[in-house]
């Protein structure tokens, strides 16, 4: 009691549940995030092993015609470093550290190349059925891993419906005026190619939709699947700097939505110039190459494959040697070959102290990294030539 009333107890409530499903995503993306990068470092320090094994497998293949009896030896070498590679490459696109082969795409044309191949996927119990937008633009992206992303989808539509039925693919262009916002992503305004892949399968439960796209996730049995293959596709489409949504309803089907920024038809005009462009033959000075790889395996591979071709090679194990080689004004040198990521100075770094004092010379980056290795200053470089393969170097 106070002063004759009685005591009044006032309690306040706050629904934090939308709060406490923001810090659980954000939690499972710090995760995610972790994992990733750890998979983009050893699937890095891996590819360095694959390029060794894989390049001099290629240069005693050089030496051994198919009567050879070591010959079939070299190539079972070969065909499993490539599926390591293959293996690799998943992590990779995983983590969004993967080499894009980004070119200018038609999108209607690739479906087109791919749906034999999709047909063969799908089996005979399941329907393929396109249906293509009139004029759609074209797209910047990697071929094969855009061939990926279909292939994954499609599969994954295909277990969904065990008792067969259609799968169908549509492509539209779609156009929004202002940023759009889906599924907690902020979509910029333009133009976008949008890719849909539709089931009619048995859906996917509520509690399993927010994980879909989680590593290793997967609501398959033992053995049938890894849980990499949507998170594949995730990363090779958020590294194409797209998006890609999921709907689904139980008994109904599902729906995944790949959207693609679209590109300029100016921009499609002036790769095409590039492209006409003749190469000039290289010179004398131009057969002189510095090679600089911090990674030994790789550097011996990479020379002896150069002087193969008749080139001659100065070798560097860092950027610092390299300088030093450079400093013998007498040396005339035609073409730069470097690694980007090396202990300290970096590939583009050393590159551009180099072009001061010898403008001109050819520059090619080699390396496992993705192109975000390169800093928007690094990237100012006069007339790279850019090596994007992280396995193979072509001999």
């Amino acid at each position: 009691m106070f002063d004759g009333q009685e005591h009044v107890l006032i309690a306040a409530f706050s629904d934090v549940t939308a709060l406490k499903s923001l810090e659980r995503q954000f939690v499972q993306s710090q995760k995610t995030q972790a994992i990733g990068q750890l998979a983009g470092g050893v699937a890095h320090d891996f590819n360095n092993l694959l390029t060794a094994i894989s390049g001099h497998c290629d240069l005693l293949l050089l030496r051994h015609d198919k009567n050879d009896p070591d010959f079939s030896d070299l190539m079972q070498i070969h065909q499993n470093a490539n599926r390591a590679a293959a293996l690799i490459a998943q992590l990779l696109a995983f983590s969004r550290k993967q080499n894009l082969q980004v070119k200018l795409l038609n999108i209607r044309e690739i479906i087109s190349d791919l749906a034999h191949l999709l047909d063969r996927l799908v089996g005979e119990k399941v329907n393929l059925l396109l249906y293509h937008g009139t004029k759609l633009p074209m797209v910047r992206a990697d071929k094969r891993q855009l061939e990926q992303v279909l292939m994954n989808l499609v599969v994954n539509a295909r277990d969904a419906m065990v008792e067969g039925g259609d799968v169908v693919i549509r492509t539209q262009s779609k156009t929004f005026d202002k940023a759009h916002e889906r599924d907690s992503a902020v979509i910029p305004a333009g133009e976008y190619v949008k890719i849909q892949v539709e089931d009619f399968g048995s859906g996917i439960p509520p509690e399993h939709r927010q994980k879909i796209f989680e590593p290793f996730f997967t609501t398959k049995r033992t053995g049938e699947g890894t849980g990499l293959g949507l998170s594949t596709v995730c990363g090779i489409v958020k590294q194409s700097n797209g998006f890609i949504f999921a709907e689904s309803e139980i008994g109904k089907g599902t729906v995944f939505d790949v959207l693609i920024s679209a590109v300029d038809r100016r921009a499609k005009q002036k790769e095409q110039k590039l492209i006409a462009e003749v190469v000039s033959p290289p010179t004398q000075c131009e057969q002189v190459v510095l090679l600089v790889e911090d990674e030994a395996p790789v550097r011996a591979f990479v020379s002896r494959a150069l002087r193969i071709k008749g080139l001659t090679v100065y070798e560097a194990d860092c950027a610092e040697a390299a300088l030093k080689i450079l400093e013998d004004k007498s040396l005339k040198i035609g073409v730069f070959v470097t690694d980007v990521v090396m202990p300290g100075l970096d590939g583009p770094t050393w590159v551009r102290l180099a072009l001061m004092d010898r403008p001109g010379t050819r520059v090619v980056f080699v390396s496992g990294y993705a192109e975000d290795a390169f800093d928007k200053q690094q990237s100012e470089i006069e007339a790279p030539c850019s090596c994007r393969n992280p396995f193979h170097l072509t001999i």
